[in-house]
């Protein structure tokens, strides 16, 4: 009797707190009211199989319950039985399948006006293509993928040349506009989600898949990455902003087009070299770094990244931050690159000096910090090589005080606090596993044993 009472309070729980939650659904803000209409017919069908299910348990578990004298009967089977389960369990398998594959047809299939744009994700960020005037998007190959043409743009084809770039996890979109979703992947499979528009379609690598909706009221909107793609799958966040449409013509009007980003010149390494001059009065003539001068080393680290990084202090995403004394410094300094092209040589510069790692000034576990650095090889190397695939610098061979400081204040949101820093906010949340200052200084000694050589 105790085992029938507890399944029966067990079902009126689950129905109350069905019934009572506090948590449901997001407010809609798309043409997708039909897929809360199929989640819901499949609460319905499942919650009554639940009560009915238990329900009979409980009965049986009564009414056939032990007493004395009565001898069980043993009935092999039951042909009426079999035919109405059979036929309840399939008309609801059916309820449940049918709502599900109408809307995933309706899904896939985009209306004719649609506006076409394409989501591109990789570990772990998003970036987004417009088409530009002619109103297509140019043919993309994966074997064209590089650091100036990261969509794998033909540049054969004329339809490329004037896409709009987003390089950012941010895309804009304009209000009771059709949008069909053309979602590529660089590496492993992702999910591109966005909760309040009821979409959710994944990325597979080697095919294009395909959504479309209707954003039917202003505001941000959060983007997810609803597939385990990796460890920092967690950080693979962005927002859709849908806007008024004039908003949204300006704001798109303002992004690159791909011919844009063509015309940008490579850096020169002799030109570099001249406006190299102010910042070897902290950093050092060969990037060797001067602790005294709280300026860390620079030699050894890809191109890159020394470009992000001074682009960062030029647009205030980096050293704007009041705790943060010696980025303030360093704001006004990268000022002094008047555009692009001088940013870019003196990057090519500085990829030209030699990486000579100096003494170790931090104090740690090494062995400990092994196990903490699993998660950040994840990313940035085995042997802190950096990668530019993931957007992770160098490790190896950089100052270990700097190294300390930088991930201080990652944790302290001094650094990546910026919603224009997109690999930053990254890297506050991953920094937040160091939980104290002796994980911090074990990575870091860690970090200090890794051989310097190789990578990017």
């Amino acid at each position: 009797m105790k085992i029938v009472i507890a399944i029966v309070i067990l079902v009126i729980l689950s129905l109350l707190f069905h019934f009572l939650s506090p948590w449901w659904f997001t407010p809609i803000a798309s043409n997708w009211s039909s897929i809360d209409s199929t989640i819901n017919i499949t609460f319905w069908v499942t919650g009554i199989v639940f009560v009915l299910v238990n329900g009979f348990i409980a009965y049986a578990i009564y009414k056939y319950r032990y007493k004395e004298g009565q001898k069980a009967d043993y009935e092999p089977e039951n042909h009426k039985l079999e035919v109405w389960l059979t036929t309840i369990t399939a008309i609801g398998v059916a309820a449940m399948l049918a709502p599900g594959l109408v809307a995933w047809m309706d899904i896939v299939t985009p209306p004719e006006d649609a506006m076409e744009i394409e989501a591109l994700g990789k570990q772990w960020d998003w970036a987004f293509r417009f088409p530009g005037d002619d109103g297509k998007l140019g043919k993309v190959d994966t074997f064209l993928v590089s650091e100036r043409n990261p969509f794998g743009i033909d540049p054969k084809d004329a339809a490329g040349h004037d896409d709009r770039l987003i390089t950012a996890n941010d895309v804009h979109l304009p209000i009771d506009k059709p949008v069909k979703v053309l979602l590529r992947s660089l590496d492993v499979l992702h999910n591109f989600a966005v909760p309040q528009f009821r979409v959710k379609m994944d990325l597979v690598p080697g095919m294009v898949s395909r959504l479309w909706f209707t954003p039917t009221r202003t505001g941000t909107f959060d983007l997810l990455c609803e597939e385990l793609c990796g460890l920092a799958h967690h950080t693979m966040r962005g927002h859709v902003v849908v806007d008024e449409t004039a908003d949204f013509e300006t704001w798109l009007a303002a992004q690159p087009t791909f011919a844009d980003t063509q015309q940008i010149a490579a850096g020169t390494a002799a030109a570099g070299q001249a406006l190299y001059g102010v910042c070897a009065s902290c950093h050092g003539q060969q990037g060797e770094g001067n602790a005294a001068l709280n300026a860390p080393r620079l030699a050894g680290q890809g191109e890159w990244y020394i470009k992000r990084q001074l682009a960062y202090y030029k647009a205030g995403i980096r050293g704007g931050d009041a705790n943060d004394p010696f980025g303030q410094q360093m704001a006004p300094m990268a000022a002094v690159l008047a555009n692009d092209a001088a940013i870019n040589n003196v990057a090519a510069y500085i990829a030209t000096l030699p990486l000579e790692p100096g003494a170790a000034t931090i104090q740690g576990n090494a062995s400990r910090g092994q196990g903490f650095y699993q998660t950040c090889g994840t990313c940035h190397g085995r042997q802190g090589e950096g990668n530019y695939a993931l957007n992770a610098p160098r490790l190896a061979g950089q100052e270990d005080w700097y190294l300390k400081r930088q991930i201080e204040n990652f944790k302290n949101g001094v650094r990546g606090a910026h919603p224009a820093d997109e690999f930053g906010v990254q890297m506050s949340l991953m920094a937040r596993m160091l939980s104290d200052d002796a994980a911090i200084n074990d990575v870091v000694a860690y970090i200090n044993s890794l051989q310097p050589g190789g990578g990017s």
